[in-house]
């Protein structure tokens, strides 16, 4: 596994972590940048995953209004924990971070819901990150 695509791992777990325990990302991000600073392994991953949840912090009302509005009657709070983490990890990506290229961002956040989420979620993933890209070309 790239040291990016651990790095987003490590943000899933994070914000997946916070949102399931109601936990503020502050919180949650401080607790594990203080791990992060203790174990070089973490150290090693730690810096673009908290560049991500930063960032999707910075921007999380307008990411969020966007995947209300792509959703088609999916409201966030309908969604599973980990799409709603993931899609936000995938947007900021998408609209925030020029290095990364739209097709790699929706196909990690795809591949990622394979693995951690339900049997339908990396379609749905995957149609909504699409709409909203093209959208924003």
């Amino acid at each position: 596994m790239g040291a990016r695509s651990k790095a987003r791992k490590r943000a899933l777990d994070l914000m997946y972590g916070a949102d399931v325990r109601g936990e503020s990302i502050n919180v949650a991000l401080a607790a594990e940048s203080s791990r992060a600073m203790n174990d070089p392994a973490r150290a090693t991953s730690w810096a673009y995953a908290q560049q991500v949840v930063l960032g999707i912090t910075e921007h999380g009302d307008e990411i969020d209004e966007l995947i209300e509005t792509y959703s088609q009657g999916w409201p966030l709070n309908r969604m599973p924990a980990v799409d709603r983490a993931l899609l936000r990890i995938g947007l900021w990506e998408i609209l925030y971070n020029d290095e990364i290229p739209t097709g790699v961002a929706i196909s990690e956040a795809v591949e990622s819901a394979k693995i951690h989420s339900t049997e339908d979620s990396a379609g749905f993933i995957n149609g909504l990150l699409g709409r909203i890209a093209a959208s924003n070309e």
